[in-house]
């Protein structure tokens, strides 16, 4: 999963912080910047200096710089209308077109011979409006969707909505992009963080951004524009394709520990009460190792169970509990997800990977 950054010149960061954070990002293999100037900028040409310093250091680190295309960037640049040319020449690679362009003008500008990608706005792309871009022609391999950021509090997508869209855009063969917040320093003038998802205004940039990769985005930005050296760190390991949950230990056990270290495939034959790993009794037999039991107590949902030595041939069996089960001394409590994590198991389907944060 690709990941980037955003910056809004001419708001909060100095020129100094935005270069800091290009290099920050850079250095640990962050690659996207989505810049916007979606505001009303009191000052159009320190705006437009700190616009350039800002994508010529993006150019010079490789970035690949989406642009938020808007009247205030029109005004930015004393354009009457849309230049593809003048920002193919600014190093711009993708522009995220406004809500009113329609499905013809976003077809005609797809087949663009500047090399320019288009950006549709996602939560507002209907089935209707996709109908339209392909009886219109268009080149979908010229368009990505961009999800947008929500400053305002309770004006976020909710789960249902970016699943839905997300999907329809991935049918279309479209790759889809959102934002999740940063806990550190705010975007003005709200200061409430810069999520797609409203779930995600108040929670971890990293249970957020592993939710963004449950749900199959393709890119995650961070909204805030100046997140922390820990919350940059964290958007980089964050792997496509694997659910990843934190799970508190329960007891100390180096089996037991061993095995929650491994990265698991969720069964295809799905069972109504728990994920059962596919790996787990494998490489318990390939190590000769025993899983002795412990202490039964009753199994809560969200419990992380594994199958101790009075289980015969299962011995070894992880399982993660979608439903309370009473209390089994065949089975061990292992590790517990916690509350705030545990819908993240409901992401775990069949042939689904998966691992754990340990904590």
């Amino acid at each position: 999963m690709k990941t980037g950054i955003s910056i809004y010149p001419g708001v909060d960061n100095t020129s100094e912080e935005n270069l800091r954070l290009l290099d920050s990002a850079a250095h640990l293999g962050i690659s996207r910047l989505f810049i916007s100037c979606n505001t009303n900028l009191k000052n159009f040409d320190d705006s437009k200096e700190i616009f350039s310093k800002v994508v010529q250091r993006a150019r010079q680190l490789n970035f690949e710089i989406i642009l938020d295309m808007t009247d205030s960037l029109l005004s930015l640049f004393s354009m009457r209308t849309l230049s593809l040319s003048a920002f193919q020449f600014l190093g711009i690679h993708t522009l995220r077109m406004p809500y009113d362009y329609n499905a013809k003008e976003i077809a005609s500008l797809s087949h663009n011979t500047q090399g320019i990608r288009i950006g549709l706005h996602a939560s507002s792309v209907s089935g209707r409006f996709l109908g339209e871009l392909l009886d219109a022609k268009a080149d979908f391999d010229n368009i990505d969707a961009f999800h947008s950021a929500y400053a305002h509090e309770g004006t976020g997508l909710s789960e249902s909505t970016l699943v839905r869209k997300t999907a329809m855009l991935h049918k279309a063969g479209i790759h889809v992009s959102a934002f999740i917040p940063s806990q550190e320093r705010r975007r003005s003038p709200l200061r409430r963080g810069m999520p797609t998802l409203e779930m995600h205004r108040d929670i971890s940039l990293s249970l957020a951004a592993r939710h963004m990769a449950a749900v199959g985005l393709d890119s995650v930005f961070i909204g805030d524009s100046l997140p922390s050296k820990d919350e940059l760190t964290t958007i980089t390991s964050i792997k496509p394709n694997l659910i990843v949950l934190r799970a508190q230990l329960l007891q100390e056990d180096s089996i037991q520990n061993e095995l929650l270290h491994q990265t698991y495939t969720a069964r295809l034959d799905e069972a109504r009460d728990a994920v059962r790993a596919v790996e787990s009794k494998q490489y318990i037999q390939e190590q000769s190792l025993v899983i002795e039991p412990t202490e039964p107590h009753v199994r809560p949902y969200g419990s992380v169970t594994i199958d101790n030595k009075n289980y015969g041939e299962y011995m070894g069996e992880l399982q993660i509990l979608k439903r309370p089960l009473p209390a089994d001394p065949r089975v061990n409590i292992a590790a517990h997800i916690p509350e705030e994590e545990q819908f993240l198991i409901n992401y775990i389907i069949p042939g689904k990977k998966f691992s754990f944060l340990i904590q």
